[in-house]
C-alpha cells in the first residue's frame, strides 16, 4: 500500500472482545496536525455527501404539490433515495479494497453532482425519482472515507478519530432536512439541489489536494471481490448480527424523520422555515459519535450498545405519545437520533477490528444491510401514516427497537464461545 501524506497504522488490530478493561487504560498520542486536517477533511466530506440521501425527507409536502403526486406517491422518493445507497454500498464500496482511494471517491462524487444537477431541473416527478436513485447510489462516497479514516488512525486511538469523521457524517445528516427547508423557503425546493451540485464539485477537489494516496494490496477481480462480501457474511458472525442490529435502530430513525414533516406541517401547522428549526434539533445526535467513540476504546461497548438501543425504544415512545405537544415530539428526535448514531459508532469500530484487509467490504456488507433495512422502513411508513396515523409509525419504530435489543442480547450470550 503507499501512502502519501499521514501514514496509516501498522499495529496489528484487535479483536472487539480485547479492549482494555479495568484501570490499566494505556495512554493515548495525539495524532499529528498533518492527521488531524485529513480527518477534518473526511469529515466535511462525509456530511456532504450523506447530506444528499436526506434532503427530500422535509420537502416531501412541496415535491407532493410541485409534481402534482399524492403524498404516499412523493413518499418513494426517500425509498428510491435509500434503495439506491444500499445498490451503491453493495455495488460501489467493495472497490475500496480494489482501487486506489483518494481517486475512487473524487470520482464518484463528480458523478454526484452531475445528478444532482439534474435532479434540479428534472421536468417531472419520475424524472426526479430516477436520478434520486442515482444520487443515492453515489453518494456512498461517505462509506468509502470512514474505513480509509479507519486504515489512517492508529489503533490505540481508531475509535476516536473515526468517530470524529462520524460527527462531520452525522452533522452532514442531522443537518441535512435544516438546510434544505431553508433553502427551499428562501428559493424554492429545487435550490437545494443545486447547491449541492457545486459542492460536491469543491468537495471531489478537496479529496485530490487534502488525501493521502491510499492503494489497496489486492489484485483480485471485481467478482471474486463481491463474492468474497457474501463470504464475509458466513465467516464473520459478529458482522452479520451487527448489520442486523443497526438496520432495525435506521428502520426507526427513518420512519420517524420520513412522517414527522408531515405531522409538524399538518397537525402543528409549521411552515418549511419552522420544519427546518425543528429539525436542526437532530444536531445534538452528532454529539453521540465521539462519546461512543470514546467508550469503544475504553472496553465499554457492549453496555454502551445496550444503552443505546434502549434509548432509542424510550424515544420512540416519547415522540408517540408527545405528538400533540411539539417539545416532546422535539426530544423524541433528539434522543433517537443520539441512539442510532452512538450505536453505529460503537458497532463500525468493532466491525473494522474484524478484517483489517477487507473494511471497505466489511463496511459494505454493514452499511448495505442498514439503507435496506431504512428503505423496508420508509416504504412501510407511507402505508403506516395513511392507515394508523403518528401513532403506527412510533409503534412501528418502537417494535424496530425492540427486534434490535433481541439481537444485543443473542448476542450478549454467544459472546464466550465466540469472543465478540
Amino acid at each position: 500500500m503507499t501512502t502519501r501524506g499521514p501514514s496509516p497504522s501498522t499495529t496489528p488490530s484487535t479483536d472487539p472482545a480485547e479492549a482494555p478493561a479495568g484501570g490499566a487504560t494505556p495512554a493515548v498520542p495525539e495524532p499529528t496536525r498533518a492527521l488531524r486536517w485529513v480527518i477534518l477533511t473526511l469529515a466535511f466530506a462525509c456530511g456532504a455527501s450523506v447530506a444528499n440521501l436526506y434532503y427530500a425527507q422535509p420537502l416531501l409536502g412541496l415535491l407532493s404539490h410541485s409534481f402534482d403526486v399524492s403524498k404516499g406517491t412523493a413518499t418513494i422518493v426517500v425509498t428510491a433515495t435509500q434503495i439506491g445507497y444500499a445498490l451503491g454500498l453493495a455495488l460501489l464500496i467493495p472497490l475500496g479494497d480494489l482501487l486506489e482511494n483518494r481517486r475512487l471517491a473524487s470520482r464518484t462524487l463528480l458523478v454526484t453532482a452531475v445528478a444532482l444537477a439534474v435532479a434540479a431541473f428534472s421536468p417531472d416527478f419520475w424524472v426526479f425519482l430516477a436520478v434520486s436513485v442515482l444520487i443515492g447510489v453515489t453518494s456512498v462516497v461517505a462509506q468509502i472515507l470512514v474505513p480509509l479514516a479507519a486504515h489512517l488512525a492508529p489503533a490505540e486511538s481508531r475509535g476516536r478519530l473515526v468517530g470524529q469523521v462520524m460527527s462531520g457524517l452525522l452533522l452532514g445528516i442531522m443537518l441535512a432536512r435544516s438546510v434544505a427547508s431553508f433553502a427551499a423557503a428562501a428559493w424554492g425546493w429545487r435550490s437545494i439541489y443545486a447547491i449541492s451540485a457545486v459542492v460536491m464539485l469543491l468537495t471531489s477537489l478537496a479529496l485530490l489536494k487534502m488525501l493521502p494516496v491510499r492503494k489497496p494490496d489486492h489484485s483480485a477481480r471485481y467478482g471474486t471481490l463481491l463474492a468474497s462480501v457474501v463470504g464475509l457474511a458466513r465467516s464473520e458472525p459478529v458482522l452479520l448480527r451487527r448489520a442486523l442490529t443497526q438496520a432495525s435502530m435506521f428502520g426507526a430513525f427513518t420512519a420517524y424523520w420520513t412522517a414527522v414533516a408531515y405531522e409538524l406541517a399538518d397537525r402543528h401547522h409549521l411552515s418549511q422555515n419552522g420544519i427546518a428549526v425543528f429539525a436542526l434539533v437532530g444536531a445534538a445526535g452528532a454529539a453521540s459519535a465521539p462519546i461512543a467513540g470514546r467508550l469503544g476504546d475504553s472496553g465499554r461497548g457492549v453496555p454502551g450498545r445496550a444503552v443505546a438501543i434502549l434509548l432509542g425504544l424510550v424515544a420512540m415512545i416519547v415522540a408517540g405519545f408527545g405528538v400533540n405537544h411539539l417539545v416532546l415530539l422535539a426530544l423524541g428526535g433528539v434522543l433517537l437520533d443520539f441512539a442510532v448514531q452512538g450505536h453505529q459508532v460503537l458497532s463500525q469500530r468493532d466491525i473494522y477490528a474484524l478484517r483489517p484487509d477487507a473494511r471497505a467490504r466489511v463496511n459494505s456488507l454493514y452499511m448495505t444491510s442498514v439503507f435496506l433495512g431504512g428503505a423496508a422502513a420508509s416504504a412501510a411508513t407511507g402505508a403506516v401514516h395513511s392507515a394508523w396515523g403518528w401513532t403506527g409509525v412510533t409503534t412501528m419504530g418502537a417494535a424496530l427497537t425492540l427486534v434490535a435489543f433481541l439481537l444485543w442480547a443473542v448476542e450478549l450470550g454467544a459472546r464466550p464461545r465466540l469472543r465478540a
